[in-house]
């Protein structure tokens, strides 16, 4: 899934070969500019530009055009590039643009050599300038991040080329224009408006960055809401229902998009199809032979299986990737993002409706004479039935996505591996250690109340560079609405009689923590990854009891402060010594009794049993730890820290919050919707956490 930027935001980078694609509404110049620590140029020979468009590691187009691809190897730049920025300029005498601010907003997005988003940015916002430094590529603890810049300079290319450091800012400038004139006669124009079918997003204001489990606000649907036209699910217009541009899996960029990538748009409210075009459709059967018959079942086209009414079929894996866990991870993402977009259009069109409705009745009632008596009855009357009618055929819109999507979850879940699937997945009957670790982790599912048997995984990249924080609050339970009758209704045993009391939310949120650490237990390979816990006031024995009797944990943990300084001492060593390897290369010079398998510290009932020491070792370890694999989960009251001031509140803000109960909290990143999160319990009385445990114990076992 592409990560939506917004400006100052960053985004790791999982990979060191990358290609930056830019899209502007008019011909740009590309560039790439090499900068240290500082972000200061050494010199001319610094920067990769039409005339000059290879430097080590970095290839950059020569004309100005409305698209290009950047060829980045970040492992081949010099040890002294800390930073690479990407810059855009508006060329002179080519398009007739003269500021950004009179075309769309350009876009990036920062790919893997095979084309997969990994990161998008929109510049939005620009005016008056005709240079920009878009996006940066920078080195952190020798990894690589990507941040949204979006810095324009009114005063063109020289002025940005001059903020960075270099001397010879205006001599470049002019060489780059030049070189830029010779190659006039190749500069590609912009593409021609594409019509957006179901599949695609529509491009209209930026979008919040993060993923579904990184919560953040997004802008709201466009307040005219869309024509009655485009009352289908995921309609895409100037005005349509989801704002925000997007390249997540299964939506293209307009850099790397043809007209032929996108499936026309239904006519006359046919149905719609529910593949996303970025998802491999699986080929056709070659044709058999005339000796041989048709071998027997649903008819199938060149882009799959059908039905027997020429609908396409859902199928597991019917996504791009290089592995089977790949294109089912990028095929949840893909149902995520089509469902966030139906329910935007049905929800904008609803609104729309509302609008249109208020609008009528005003202009009826604005007359005096129509306030009274069969006329302004019937003015009345017409305008609900315009009313009722436009939200019958949204909401028939919506059913039709969700039909689809529904049928493609029922293909789904049951082919996900263990990583991906809920406890009650058959596969884990079948569990066995694996080999190698996988890319994901299901942290439980997210569901929209337009929808309550529709659940979508809700996955997370490994390693984990977020640390996890369980709310054992009472208002985890807080949301209002039709969406607390649904989470009542799904609490198990005694839970569905009302919202549970502090103790039990204590319990459930214990117990949510120790299956998401048992999960991330049995899919790593045996001996690969350990659990640490903390527990001051020791009320934390029975949920821990599969991962004691399994020996995941050694022993119960150590009660009082004692405990807790033993633990943090221990972690903070081992990130120490991990990371003073990783500088210096030295791997082989780690104690031999120094456990390097990944570590994840449950914290149970924090901020109990700590003081200020071991406060700053614990977000010592929230900072530190995850580059060096030292992974952290808070099992916590927030309410409860509050004595401790705004001391905490960093730790707060880089932890992901689950709740033990069903709450409407995560936003998504396009147009927030707020999608219920359901824990990864399994079901009530099931041993299966248990038995994978066990299983987990047999392997690690010395044969």
């Amino acid at each position: 899934m592409t990560a939506e930027l917004v400006r100052g935001q960053n985004h790791p980078l999982d990979r060191t070969r990358v290609e930056i694609r830019v899209a502007a509404g008019g011909p740009v110049v590309a560039g790439v500019t090499l900068g240290d620590e500082q972000g200061r140029l050494s010199g001319v020979e610094a920067v990769a530009h039409p005339g000059a468009p290879r430097r080590t590691g970095i290839e950059v187009p020569r004309q100005a055009a409305a698209e290009h691809r950047i060829a980045v190897d970040l492992d081949a730049l010099p040890a002294a590039v800390h930073r690479v920025s990407v810059l855009l300029a508006l060329p002179s005498g080519i398009g007739g643009l003269t500021a950004f601010g009179a075309a769309a907003a350009p876009a990036v997005t920062v790919t893997g050599l095979d084309g997969t988003g990994l990161v998008r940015y929109t510049i939005t916002g620009l005016g008056a300038e005709s240079a920009v430094v878009a996006v940066e590529l920078y080195r952190r603890q020798d990894a690589w991040k990507v941040r949204a810049v979006g810095q324009g300079y009114a005063d063109g290319l020289p002025a940005m080329l001059r903020d960075q450091g270099l001397p010879q800012a205006a001599e470049l400038a002019a060489e780059i224009e030049e070189a830029v004139g010779r190659g006039q006669a190749r500069a590609v124009p912009a593409p021609a408006p594409m019509t957006a079918g179901r599949s695609e997003r529509p491009g209209t204001g930026p979008a919040a960055a993060p993923a579904p489990d990184q919560p953040s606000p997004a802008p709201a649907p466009a307040a005219d809401g869309p024509t009655p036209s485009a009352t289908g699910a995921g309609a895409a217009s100037g005005t349509g229902a989801a704002a925000g541009p997007g390249t997540g899996v299964g939506a293209k960029s307009p850099a790397g998009s043809k007209a032929g990538d996108l499936p026309p748009a239904p006519a006359d409210g046919g149905p719609i199809d529910y593949r996303h075009p970025g998802r491999r459709s699986t080929p056709a059967p070659a044709a058999a032979a005339p000796s041989s018959p048709r071998p027997a079942g649903p008819p199938t086209s060149a882009t799959g299986p059908t039905a027997p009414d020429g609908s396409p079929q859902p199928v597991a894996g019917d996504a791009a990737g290089w592995s089977m866990d790949e294109r089912l991870y990028n095929q949840v993402w893909g149902m995520f993002e089509d469902l966030a977009r139906s329910v935007a259009a049905y929800r904008s069109a609803a609104d729309f409706a509302e609008t249109r409705l208020e609008q009528e009745l005003d202009r009826a009632l604005a007359d005096p004479r129509n306030r009274l008596g069969t006329a302004g009855d019937a003015a009345r009357a017409t305008a609900r039935d315009k009313h009722a009618t436009l939200v019958t055929q949204a909401r028939a819109a919506l059913d039709r996505d969700l039909a689809q999507l529904t049928a493609e979850s029922e293909v789904v879940e049951p082919a996900l591996p263990p990583a991906f699937a809920r406890w009650d997945n058959p596969v884990w009957q079948g569990y066995h250690a694996p080999l190698e670790r996988p890319m994901a982790l299901r942290l439980g599912d997210v569901h929209l109340p337009e929808v309550l048997d529709l659940r979508i995984p809700m996955l997370v990249r490994l390693p984990l560079e977020r640390g996890l924080w369980i709310d054992s609050g009472p208002d985890s339970y807080g949301h209002p609405g039709p969406e607390r009758d649904i989470g009542r209704r799904e609490l198990p045993g005694a839970l569905t009689d009302g919202a549970p009391d502090e103790a039990e939310r204590r319990r459930l949120s214990m117990e949510a923590a120790v299956a998401i650490a048992a999960r991330l237990l049995a899919i790593h390979p045996a001996g690969e990854f350990a659990v640490q816990v903390i527990d001051p006031a020791g009320a934390a024995a029975p949920a821990l009891a599969p991962l004691v009797e399994s020996g995941a944990l050694p022993a119960y943990p150590l009660p009082g402060a004692k405990g807790v300084a033993a633990v943090l001492e221990e972690l903070t060593r081992r990130v120490e010594l991990v990371q003073m390897a990783v500088r210096h290369r030295a791997a082989d010079a780690l104690p031999a009794d120094l456990d390097t398998a990944e570590q994840l510290l449950i914290v149970h009932d924090f901020p109990h049993g700590f003081d200020d020491r071991a406060l700053a070792r614990l977000r010592y370890l929230a900072d530190e730890g995850p580059a060096v694999g030292v992974h952290l989960m808070l099992v916590a009251d927030r309410a409860q820290s509050r004595e401790y001031g705004p001391v905490l509140d960093p730790l707060w803000r880089s932890l992901l919050r689950l709740t033990p109960v069903p709450e409407a909290h995560l936003a998504d990143p396009w147009v927030g919707h707020a999608w219920t999160y359901e824990p990864p319990l399994a079901p009530s009385g099931s041993q299966v956490v248990r038995q994978v445990l066990g299983r987990l114990a047999a392997a690690r076992r010395p044969s």
